[in-house]
């Protein structure tokens, strides 16, 4: 879906489109880009995030412009995060001790997007995706059945087998967010950090790192290459040539040797270095947005010719493409052919060349149409038939042959390119100069060097005449297709058969590079390889009730662009009962199939039985058993992308969601209309909740407003959820509470007065913002009046999810691990063993006392806070 302001872990033959199905499809389908144009519509400016440095209010649907700032903005705000904050924060980590006891991967299993048990009308099964895992934004393979694929936050596994039977290679890392993937002409794996996509769930990283032998080896931290220059960077892509290895990244153009790697990285370009770290404008809140590269293109024929493709999305004076000069200044190129250079018609660019070097293409987003247009942000695709960078280009491409060319995206408002600052890959065929494979929302293929295109890779299947939601037939007479929203690609081959490899918010998938097309224009031969070996799951939250079947637990979670997952006990395979973007969720202890999930926008949904259903709902809407139950603020647009909602910790009757208003409901899983919420307090125009919770009727409410770092303010109210009592905390900027945003809180179940909150982003060490303060974890017993930092011994590093245990003990999930702070005790430990080095945004108990985390990047792990008692040293060995 951090921005580039970036988040803080330091540190999506030409065939005419028939008319829609007759029988209605799953509402999701429909409800993607429907519920981001309402949103845009309604919302103002104020109410989020201001638009800084020419941010863009997006109206996009599943990873609207709006999300993607509000994620960075929970770890930036109130200011600009300086560089070596993640680092720091992981060296610290490292001296830390542990817990005993070891985490259990929960979500090790396939996830079936199209699970026929689940075809209710929330639901996005039988769109066509299949098996799907968590964004993969970087792959390579070779021609030895060698495949490595990387997760937006997940790390890199490697398959021996052409695809599946993954193993991780990079956990040892501190970053684990993947930025590029590339094999060197010597076959030697670079690993870039930090994803570029600019989307809402993407961080930095900490550097590009090399493998020399990467059919066998791992990555370590001392397989860095150069020094901690690229730090807090994000990294769009490497491109070789020659003996060095180019680097475009969101602080510039930089280069390294390939061959002496010990030396420090060389900044070749920034176009405002006055607003890089240390530079008199870097404190500026736009400076993250100033120095963005997209891409290089080295001349194969003469590798001192270099095209520097620079610019941010949603526009900059600076945006262009650049060439050194005789004097050997990098400027600004006036001309290329078709191929636009002026500042509004440069945004995300990729560059693809072909083997035999007679073909460049590239792919260009146009801030000025992303501005303008609703339909499409895409400038156009582009051959230099000259094989030179330099041209001259012709276009090749537009939306509406795109569109033309079996897209599923034929609606007003949702076209091919319409996530184009987010939806990127190009793949030239090593064979053939003119087979070309172009990654935007969905995957489209020419053969002819641009003169027909065909989409073997669409949106969905919903909406073509093959479709049907008939769970016998799985898609109907459809063919797979891939997930959408594509990021990466490559080719490689495994026992003599050569395929391409493409990576979306789905996970990876593959077809032989010369695939066949089904009847309806689409390929034939899409393989999902998310066999469950691979987990990158993007979980923003997880839920656990009994399974009413009495046979263990049923665990939910929801997804970045992956829906609500399902998981009951005795399943081998997970599946999903809600479609689109799954954020919060509330889960039944005592009967696991009772599920509230929100979409976005606290558009709320609740089921009684998992959302079971054959679809018969489509042919009597009396069967559908998912009802919207979306509290007002929804329709508002006044609540945030991903908005805060609990039950009662006494009452789970009792719920809580949290937009401008705190939202109170006492009907529990029996709610069937958004009308039944009721008001129980306005947090103030402009404000809006980032955090609920609720114990015996007390209910706190965590919000900001402006909740960027331009204006940044954030507060705390409390009251009753009967709607009395409630006043706002005192809570000034230079008191003991940082001016961060609030993430979570504990509230203890026997005193409602006692109660923990936890804050994001950084301290003011790393935070150059005003009221940054010092400290992530705070108690009051005296119901918000007075506060303690109890942070103790703890990384600075943004705290996502708190959590009280049965025993009194504490456990505290942030960007970078999980700790846990025994009864009693003052300082803070590492909690357990076999947790991946990633985000974990929420944890939640269940009714079989473990404790699960929801991790954003790696999918669900549970602990049993029964193997806590020694200390668990770094030599393995326990107290």
């Amino acid at each position: 879906m951090c921005t580039v302001a970036l988040t803080a872990l330091g540190l999506t033959t030409s065939q005419a489109v028939a008319a829609p199905a007759p029988e209605p499809r799953p509402r999701q389908a429909g409800h993607l880009a429907e519920i981001g144009h309402q949103h845009a519509r309604k919302a103002t400016a104020g109410t989020f995030a201001a638009k800084a440095a020419g941010e863009d209010g997006g109206d996009e649907a599943e990873n609207s412009a709006e999300s993607t700032e509000q994620f960075t903005e929970a770890r930036t705000a109130p200011g600009v995060v300086a560089p070596g904050a993640y680092g720091a924060a992981w060296a610290q980590l490292q001296s830390m001790p542990r817990t005993a006891g070891s985490w259990d991967h929960v979500t090790d299993k396939p996830y079936n997007s199209d699970d026929p048990r689940y075809r209710d009308v929330n639901s996005n099964s039988s769109g066509g995706s299949g098996n799907v895992t968590g964004r993969i934004t970087g792959i390579a393979a070779d021609d030895d059945g060698y495949v490595y694929a990387g997760g937006a936050n997940g790390g890199v596994f490697r398959s021996r087998t052409g695809g599946g039977h993954w193993q991780s290679i990079s956990d040892k890392l501190p970053s684990l967010s993947t930025g590029a993937l590339g094999l060197d002409g010597g076959g030697r794996l670079w690993y870039a950090t930090g994803e570029s996509n600019t989307g809402a769930t993407a961080y930095v990283g900490t550097g590009v790192y090399l493998l020399a032998d990467p059919k066998h080896g791992e990555f370590t931290p001392g397989t860095r290459v150069g020094g901690a220059e690229l730090e807090s960077t994000t990294i769009h892509a490497l491109r070789f040539a020659g003996d060095k290895v180019w680097a475009a990244t969101s602080r510039g153009v930089w280069s390294h040797s390939t061959a002496d790697l010990s030396g420090p990285w060389t900044l070749e370009f920034a176009p405002n270095p006055s607003y890089l770290p240390g530079g008199a404008d870097a404190k500026d809140p736009g400076a993250p947005y100033k120095n963005i590269a997209n891409d290089i293109a080295v001349d194969p024929k003469d590798p001192s010719k270099v095209l520097l493709a620079v610019g941010w999305r949603s526009g900059d004076t600076y945006n262009g493409f650049y060439a050194k000069a005789a004097d050997g200044s990098w400027q600004r190129v006036a001309s290329l052919g078709d191929l636009p250079t002026g500042a509004g018609d440069v945004g995300n660019v990729t560059f693809a060349r072909s083997k035999d070097g007679s073909r460049y293409y590239a792919v260009d987003q146009s801030p000025t149409k992303q501005a303008t247009d609703p339909d499409s942000g895409l400038q156009g695709v582009y051959v230099s038939k000259s094989g030179s960078p330099f041209g001259p280009w012709t276009l090749i491409a537009d939306k509406d042959k795109l569109k033309g060319s079996g897209s599923a995206l034929q609606d007003a408002g949702y076209q091919p390119g319409i996530q184009s600052w987010y939806n990127q890959f190009l793949q030239v065929d090593p064979n053939n100069a003119d087979h070309v494979y172009l990654g935007l929302e969905e995957v489209f293929e020419t053969g002819d060097g641009g003169a027909a295109w065909h989409t073997p890779g669409p949106y969905w299947n919903f909406g073509f005449p093959c479709w049907s939601i008939d769970p016998a037939k799985q898609t109907g007479d459809c063919s797979p297709t891939t997930h959408s929203d594509q990021h990466a690609v490559a080719v490689g081959s495994y026992h003599g058969r050569s395929s391409v490899y493409v990576g979306n918010d789905g996970g990876i998938y593959s077809r032989p590079v010369d695939g066949t097309l089904d009847s309806g224009g689409h390929a034939a031969d899409w393989k999902s390889l998310n066999d469950g070996t691979i987990d990158t799951l993007q979980y923003y939250s997880v839920g656990v009730g009994a399974d009413p079947a009495g046979h263990g637990v049923v665990v939910s979670g929801g997804l970045q662009d992956n829906g609500e997952s399902v998981l009951r006990a005795r399943d081998k395979v997970m599946g999903s009962d809600f479609g689109g973007d799954g954020a919060d969720t509330i889960v039944d202890p005592a009967n696991g199939c009772n599920i509230a999930e929100e979409y976005v926008y606290l558009d709320m949904w609740v089921t009684n039985n998992c959302a079971v259903n054959d679809g018969s709902w489509s042919t009597d809407p009396a069967k559908a058993t998912s009802y919207e139950v979306a509290p007002p603020d929804k329709a508002a647009a006044a609540a945030r992308f991903i908005a805060p909602i609990t039950s009662d910790a006494k009452n789970p009757a009792t719920w809580v969601a949290g937009g401008r208003h705190v939202w109170v409901q006492n009907k529990g899983f029996a709610i069937r209309s958004g009308s039944e919420w009721t008001s129980a307090f306005d947090l103030g125009a402009g404000h809006v909740a980032t955090a609920v919770a609720s114990s015996g009727g007390t209910v706190y409410a965590g919000w900001c407003g402006p909740c960027n770092n331009q204006g940044f303010t954030r507060g705390i109210a409390t009251g009753n959820a009967d709607g009395t009592g409630w006043h706002q905390l005192n809570l000034p900027v230079d008191g003991t509470l940082p001016n961060r945003y609030v993430s979570s809180f504990a509230v203890d179940p026997a005193d409602a007065q006692h109660v923990l909150v936890s804050f994001s982003g950084f301290s003011r060490t790393w935070t150059e913002g005003p009221g940054a303060g010092i400290g992530h974890v705070f108690e009051s017993r005296d119901g918000g009046a007075t506060w303690t930092d109890v942070s103790a011994n703890l990384p600075d590093v943004p705290a996502d999810t708190l959590r009280l245990l049965p025993d009194g003990g504490l456990a505290l999930g942030t960007d970078l691990a999980a700790f846990h702070r025994a009864p009693g005790a003052a300082d803070w430990k590492v909690l357990g063993t076999g947790l991946p080095t990633t985000t974990v945004m929420q944890l939640k108990t269940g009714p079989d006392g473990k404790l699960y985390a929801a991790t954003h990047g790696r999918g669900i792990w549970s602990f049993d806070p029964r193997r806590l008692g020694g200390v668990h040293h770094r030599d393995g060995q326990d107290d």
